[in-house]
Order: C-alpha cells, then sequence, then structure tokens
C-alpha cells in the first residue's frame, strides 16, 4: 500500500528533526538547567495572572475569589498612576540602555588600546568591582554622600561657605542620581561583551588599515564601531525585552519605596507593586500592574524586532 506524498513528507520531516535532536544532545544537555529554570519560574506561575481579574482573597484562594473583570486595570488607569509608573519605568530604562551602551562601548575601545596588558588587567579589574557590590551597600554609600546633615557633599559645600542641599526632598536631582549610580555599577561588566567583540576582530583588517595611513580614530569609527553594531543590535532587542522591568534593588536601596516627595520622578512598577503588596496587601492590584507590564514588553519586542528586520534583516531575533 503506498502512503500519500504528504503522509511520506511529514515523517521524512519528524525523522529529520529527531535526528537533529539526537546529534544536539550534548548542546540540549548543556541548555538544560536554563530551561528548567525559565519553566519552573516563568511558566508554572503563569495561571497566577488571574489574580489581576479578581477581587482577591486569602480564604477563597486565587481561583475562587469573585471575578471582578477589568476594574483593578481600571483603577490603575483612573488613579493615574499607571501613566506616572510606565514614564517613569520606560524613560530610565532608556537612559540605562542608550547611556549604558555608549559607555560600555567607549570603556571597551579605551581597553583595547591600552597597549600595557599588565595595565589593561588592572584597569578592567577595577572597573568590573562595582557590579559585585550589594545595592544595599550602593545605598549606604549614597545616603553618606548625599545625606543633609552629614553627607560628604554637604560637608563640603558648607566648608566652601555654600548652602546645603537636600537630595532626598529635590526629586529633579534623582534622575541624574540614579542613572549616574547604575552606569557606575554595570557599565564596566558591560563593556566585557563589546570588548570581547573587539578581540575577535580580525587583526589583519586593522593591519591593513594602518598600513594604508589610517588613524586611530579613523581605525575606530570605520572598522571597530560597524563591527560592533551586530552586538548592540542583539543587545539592544534583549534590552527592550525589559523595558518595564525596572531595577528594584536600586531604586528601592537609593530612594526607598515610601518617600512620596519623590514619586513623581523617581516611583517605578516594581516599588509600586512592592508598596501595595506591603502596605496595602493589595495582590490584585499589583498582580494587574505586572501583567499589563509583561504584555507591553512583549509588544515592545515584537515591534522593535519587526522593525529591525525591515532595516538590517540578519540583526533580527527571529
Amino acid at each position: 500500500m503506498n502512503l500519500p506524498a504528504n503522509s511520506s513528507r511529514m515523517s521524512y520531516k519528524s525523522k529529520s528533526r529527531f535526528s537533529k535532536l539526537r546529534n544536539s544532545k550534548t548542546l540540549l544537555l548543556m541548555c538544560m538547567p536554563a530551561i528548567i529554570f525559565f519553566f519552573v519560574f516563568s511558566y508554572i506561575p503563569m495561571p497566577g495572572l488571574y489574580i489581576a481579574f479578581v477581587d482577591y482573597r486569602y480564604d477563597l484562594g486565587i481561583f475562587k475569589s469573585p471575578f471582578v473583570g477589568l476594574s483593578n486595570f481600571k483603577f490603575l488607569v483612573i488613579s493615574g498612576d499607571l501613566w506616572r509608573l510606565t514614564r517613569n519605568t520606560v524613560l530610565y530604562n532608556i537612559a540605562f540602555i542608550l547611556v549604558g551602551s555608549i559607555v560600555e562601548i567607549l570603556i571597551a575601545i579605551l581597553l583595547n588600546e591600552i597597549a600595557a596588558q599588565r595595565y589593561r588587567k588592572v584597569t578592567q579589574t577595577i572597573m568590573l568591582f562595582p557590579n559585585f557590590i550589594s545595592y544595599v551597600l550602593v545605598g549606604l554609600i549614597a545616603y553618606n554622600f548625599l545625606n543633609y546633615d552629614y553627607g560628604v557633599i554637604n560637608n563640603l559645600l558648607k566648608n566652601f561657605g555654600a548652602e546645603p542641599i537636600d537630595f532626598y526632598s529635590n526629586p529633579n536631582l534623582w534622575p541624574f542620581i540614579i542613572v549616574a549610580t547604575r552606569i557606575w555599577k554595570g557599565a564596566g561588566y558591560g563593556s566585557v561583551i563589546y570588548f570581547a567583540t573587539i578581540t575577535n576582530i580580525d587583526p589583519e583588517i586593522i593591519e591593513s588599515a594602518l598600513i594604508d595611513g589610517a588613524s586611530t580614530f579613523q581605525k575606530i569609527r570605520y572598522i571597530i564601531l560597524p563591527l560592533l553594531k551586530p552586538t548592540f543590535v542583539i543587545l539592544l532587542l534583549f534590552s527592550l525585552g525589559g523595558i518595564l522591568r525596572g531595577d528594584f534593588g536600586l531604586f528601592y536601596n537609593l530612594v526607598g519605596s515610601n518617600n512620596s516627595i519623590l514619586f513623581e520622578k523617581t516611583d517605578i512598577i516594581e516599588t509600586f507593586v512592592f508598596r501595595s503588596l506591603m502596605n496595602n496587601f493589595n495582590f490584585s492590584l499589583a498582580s494587574a500592574v505586572s501583567f499589563y507590564q509583561s504584555v507591553f514588553g512583549f509588544f515592545i519586542v515584537t515591534f522593535a524586532n519587526w522593525l529591525i528586520k525591515k532595516i538590517e534583516p540578519e540583526y533580527a531575533l527571529f
């Protein structure tokens, strides 16, 4: 009995897939911890998103609590909190991505230009060190610098006869403080990827340019920066996936979650969710914000990938 052509084609494709899996079993084994991690912490908790659509009650549980539809989302929109939280979270992340990428690329290029290998290693180690400092310690250091009565900055201002600055009552200063702190902490670590990309550039390309009379700046502009473009685009797409996810440790330890004077400039989605849970025990509202955060992030990544696919198809993720 002859099988239909479609059936034989499907059978061939399934065999081809199994053979690919069998040939890639070592790679799959290496990826298994990451697969298990995302399955346990990202996929199994997904049914909990239902909390965003109910008036959660402890005695009834998630699926027996009264269903309220979009009421939790409606409250966020009417209260005005949603716009403020979205604006702050997105703008801070854009600043982190753009300023951070510029600083990381600059550090990587400067490290590459250092001829003394021992000095390069010492410099790279010093720049990597802040990444391993706890945000709790970062917040303590910042408090010792910014405190109104005993802070280092205000003591210096007093010594020079100037008026001290009340940092914790001036919201307009905090965007600069937060961005600077984040860049100081993460730029050294982030530069490692760009530095690795630079070191993988074929040295013959650079040698040919130097023989043709290219200066250091021309080498950087016409060779190194264009070859860093694919790495930058891929990292940008990964970063856009979390553009609506703020760095809770940074904001909580620098600013706190209860300083209402600074909310207009420093309140992000994570700190709002934390307050909703710890102060008001409002799990439904916190879940609604988290659900909105995830959906918004998904559409941002999809749109950014579509845009990059139109401009530079080879750099797209999917």
